[in-house]
């Protein structure tokens, strides 16, 4: 059973439980603040104050769009004591692309009819704009500046039905939908995640680097370690990002048992950390680095545990695969930590036609990674697209049921409709069971059929990420109509000064893979590849693009200095009109 029914009742109570517990938060340098869960009780209450004498009342909506770690832990766990329903945004990435970043904050702020956007200080002249853009936008609030309001908050009655906060799906298959995401599902996914398949309620130590407005790093590392009382390590999403390292260093300090990444994260570590380093790392402790929120690629996985464990002490069968979404609040399955990592590797040709049979000597293969069984109480199955249950080994929809499930989507009837239906929900992911344990093979909608074969783009893009002068993890597979039938178009990023070379080579290896080589191959530079706020590939705005000569359109290189400038200069102006004509006008 939940320590707690809701976060507000997490956040008010933990520390009488694990008194010794609390959250540490790294800076861009390195620097550590270590605050227990007693501080943090007394600074959201502070907060919460603050939010209530802004005007916001219980149900309220409130953007958020925070850098740094303790800010935005802080915030939005105030929001959530006094029933202020928080919307987690993105912060801008780069200044090239602020139009279209813009853009899309406003359609999220008006679709959830958000009142307050509270901000980091460095960000709010680039921001304050948007409060002109979105009718229901009342002010822009710095989040620093919540810190010191004074008084005591008045506590509202919040039920485990309630809203917790809104989760705004990242939109690489279409428009962000805002998740309803309840306490009663927060308490039965982190109850699954801590003690089904981590085993560790009141102890161990969580590090994550993750963007704590995605679900994996906040109801993975905010919301379950504070409803069951584990310390987490906070380190700043773009501190990884310029030195991958420091994740690494900071398991090896803090000993921690328990971390979670992408599939690229696992890829770069390896890739960007020295035999040296790795031999000055201590990993024995941890029981989990879980991998997920994108296609986890076998070769990925082995090269991981082969020089982790061979030079760092780390359990081989540490390395956890698992498979959730937002809209199942956020952990679907785990690999069970004890057991080491298992693929199945199923022929190629078999598997075209939605079946699963043993590898066959010189024909095609594919490979699937097992993320283990559904957790107790929930259920995954796999349908047609008729509707009809398929039996275990059989490829089809991912569909899923149980606590963890939210409600459906904030305003939006009939994409609540369509995804939740007959008690499941329809996940939009392709896969299969197979005893017992689900195997994800891609997205629905991103099958390419090429000849009467069905083909998963990932199958594709991986093997063309293998040839030299390719960016791993920047490729997109997918079919263009052609004069008799459907025809394959793969997309790469490159590292520039030799795409001739890499044109022919990405044709060898898709003809030796496929047995045909593509249509068209298009290199472009690094960054021009679509993607959301979380990382991952667009591969239908990638073909869009393509098809309307649009391709390479948002790389953040491809805009000069001049034309950044420019951009980041008309966003601030913008920011500094409309916040000094709201003090104006004493709103």
């Amino acid at each position: 059973m939940p320590l707690f029914d809701t976060v507000a009742d997490a956040v008010a109570g933990i520390a009488t439980k694990f008194p010794e517990q609390g959250y540490v938060f790294q800076d861009m340098q390195g620097t550590e603040t270590w605050m227990p869960f007693a501080e943090v009780e007394q600074r959201t209450a502070a907060r919460a104050a603050g939010l209530q004498q802004l005007g916001l009342k219980q149900g309220d909506r409130i953007g958020i769009v925070i850098i740094e770690p303790e800010d935005f832990v802080l915030t939005f766990l105030a929001a959530v004591r006094v029933g202020v329903i928080p919307v987690p945004l993105y912060p801008p990435m780069s200044f090239s692309a602020l139009d279209a970043y813009a853009e899309r904050t406003a359609r999220v702020l008006s679709l959830s009819g958000s009142r307050v956007l509270v901000a980091s200080g460095k960000l709010q002249n680039l921001l304050w704009g948007l409060v002109d853009q979105v009718p229901t936008l009342e002010k822009l609030v710095k989040a620093e500046s919540l810190a010191e309001a004074t008084g005591a908050p008045t506590w509202p009655t919040i039920t485990a039905d309630d809203i917790c906060f809104l989760q705004y799906t990242s939109g690489s298959t279409s428009d962000p939908k805002g998740v309803i995401v309840t306490h009663a599902n927060l308490a039965a996914n982190c109850e699954a995640m801590v003690n089904q398949g981590l085993h560790m309620e009141g102890t161990g130590v969580a590090v994550a680097w993750l963007p704590l407005y995605h679900d994996m790093g906040l109801i993975g590392f905010v919301i379950s370690t504070i409803m069951h009382g584990i310390k987490s390590v906070f380190i700043p999403t773009m501190r990884f990002i310029k030195k991958p390292s420091v994740w690494m260093d900071a398991i090896h300090r803090h000993r921690g048992t328990v971390s979670f990444a992408p599939n690229f994260a696992y890829a770069l570590v390896t890739r960007k950390t020295t035999p040296e380093q790795r031999a000055g790392w201590d990993l024995s402790s941890m029981g989990a680095f879980g991998c997920g929120a994108e296609p986890i690629h076998g070769d990925t996985a082995r090269a991981f545990i082969e020089a982790f464990s061979t030079s760092s002490r780390m359990k081989p069968e540490a390395f956890l695969p698992a498979y959730g979404m937002a809209e199942a609040t956020l952990a679907i399955s785990f690999k069970p930590i004890v057991r080491p990592f298992r693929t199945q590797v199923v022929d190629a040709e078999t598997f075209a036609e939605g079946k699963v049979a043993p590898a066959v000597d010189g024909r095609a293969v594919f490979e699937h990674v097992s993320c283990g069984p559904a957790f107790l109480d929930h259920e995954i199955a796999v349908f047609d697209e008729d509707g009809r249950r398929l039996p275990e080994g059989t490829e089809g929809e991912l569909c899923l049921r149980g606590p963890s499930v939210c409600p459906g989507y904030w305003e939006a009837p009939e994409a609540t409709a369509t995804s939740f239906r007959g008690g499941w929900l329809h996940t939009g992911d392709l896969g299969y069971v197979l005893d017992g344990e689900v195997y994800v093979t891609g997205r629905l909608k991103d099958l390419i059929i090429l000849n009467g074969r069905n083909l998963h783009p990932q199958a594709i893009e991986w093997v063309v990420a293998e040839v030299p002068g390719v960016r791993k993890g920047n490729v997109v597979a997918f079919s263009r109509p052609g004069a008799e039938s459907e025809e394959l178009v793969v997309v790469c990023e490159t590292k520039g000064g030799d795409d001739e070379r890499i044109v022919d080579e990405v044709r060898k290896v898709v003809r030796k893979e496929l047995g045909s080589p593509p249509a068209d191959v298009v290199c472009v530079s690094p960054g021009s590849l679509p993607k959301t706020s979380s990382g991952k590939l667009q591969r239908r705005k990638t073909r869009s693009q393509y098809l309307t000569g649009q391709l390479a359109s948002e790389g953040e290189r491809t805009m000069g200095a001049q034309g950044s400038t420019v951009t980041v200069a008309r966003h601030l102006a913008k920011g500094v009109w409309t916040r000094a004509r709201t003090s104006l006008l004493g709103r």
